[in-house]
């Protein structure tokens, strides 16, 4: 068994509201196993033996018919959310003030969509990119940011986001 984290986007936020427990419910049907869920953004943290992809297509696919709408998802192993964290950590990503979010990402971008991505760059928001996460350095708050979350998509594809300090609170909470 391999441990997953989950990261649905648009969970709890424009009026699509999921309770955890129905969240873990529905988790639970797919079947997945040790399922439990991080703050109610939608982190579902488990242990399956099926791949990422397989997983992905299966939440998508339960969640749809559950809630009458699709939940994009991002599954990632232990290991890769922790590296995650990790990069941010090495690279020095927060050093620069503000807030720093990482995006994960649907599938890998293209080099032609990570140039014009990190092209968006500015005194205010500085994006990188490595392999299927951004990380964006957000030195003001999101009202006052540059840059939105459908600007950086258009380059580099479906995507949600956390805080990094949600990322590496995901990171304690999921390895065993």
């Amino acid at each position: 068994m391999t441990r997953y984290v989950a990261l649905l986007r648009a969970v709890n936020v424009g009026g699509r509201i999921v309770k955890m427990q129905e969240l873990r419910t529905l988790c639970e049907s797919i079947p997945l196993s040790n399922v439990s869920t991080f703050i109610a953004s939608g982190n579902v943290i488990f242990e399956s033996q099926k791949g990422p992809s397989a997983i992905e297509t299966a939440i998508e696919k339960t969640l749809k018919a559950a809630l009458g709408y699709d939940v994009v998802t991002m599954v990632r192993n232990v290991e890769q959310i922790a590296a995650v964290a990790e990069h941010a950590t090495a690279n020095r990503l927060d050093a620069g003030g503000g807030s720093l979010y990482v995006g994960f990402l649907k599938r890998a971008p293209t080099a032609a969509g990570v140039k014009a991505a990190v092209a968006l760059s500015n005194s205010v928001d500085t994006l990188s990119v490595a392999g299927t996460e951004f990380y964006w350095q957000a030195r003001k708050s999101f009202a006052e940011s540059t840059l939105t979350g459908g600007a950086i998509e258009k380059f580099l594809g479906p995507a949600t986001v956390r805080n990094i300090n949600t990322v590496r609170r995901l990171v304690g909470r999921a390895q065993p």
